[in-house]
């Protein structure tokens, strides 16, 4: 028998999005995953955050994974497990290895380390997936307090 459970405050159970592989996209998906974020009552910094690391991986979704006339898209997964929330950036595309001499940047995967508590980079022939993980501050003592 499937049980189903409204998510408690402050969590989101789960959300996903594709969008086209475009750069003019950007913008959309840090708007969007801003109101996401809502229900977690994060601060903006924390907020700012996420967003960053988010928009740097669609960033590389849009701009490395697809050729100049191939057409592709970048989905986006949100979920929450216990004081954590879990966002992957997939894309379609291939796998190009980041660059020292880049003239376009080459900071996206050192900042998405920085901004997130940890970052998981695979890819393979059916394109390439990013999982970043940032703890949600203050969620386990809430959850000990409506238990009691």
């Amino acid at each position: 028998m499937e049980v189903s459970r409204r998510p408690a405050p402050g969590r989101i159970e789960f959300v996903h999005r594709s969008w086209p592989a475009d750069p003019e996209q950007l913008a959309l998906i840090r708007r969007e995953l801003s109101g996401w974020l809502a229900p977690l009552a994060l601060s903006e910094v924390e907020v700012a955050d996420v967003v960053l690391a988010v928009d740097e991986a669609a960033a590389n979704a849009v701009r490395h994974a697809y050729g100049p006339d191939e057409a592709g898209v970048v989905e986006l997964t949100l979920w929450t497990e216990e004081a954590t929330l879990c966002i992957e950036v997939v894309d379609h595309g291939s796998w190009r290895p980041p660059s020292d001499r880049s003239p376009e940047g080459g900071r996206g995967i050192p900042l998405m380390n920085h901004m997130s508590e940890s970052v998981l980079i695979r890819f393979d022939d059916r394109g390439s997936r990013v999982l970043l993980r940032h703890r949600i501050p203050g969620r386990d003592g809430e959850r000990e307090h409506e238990e009691a």
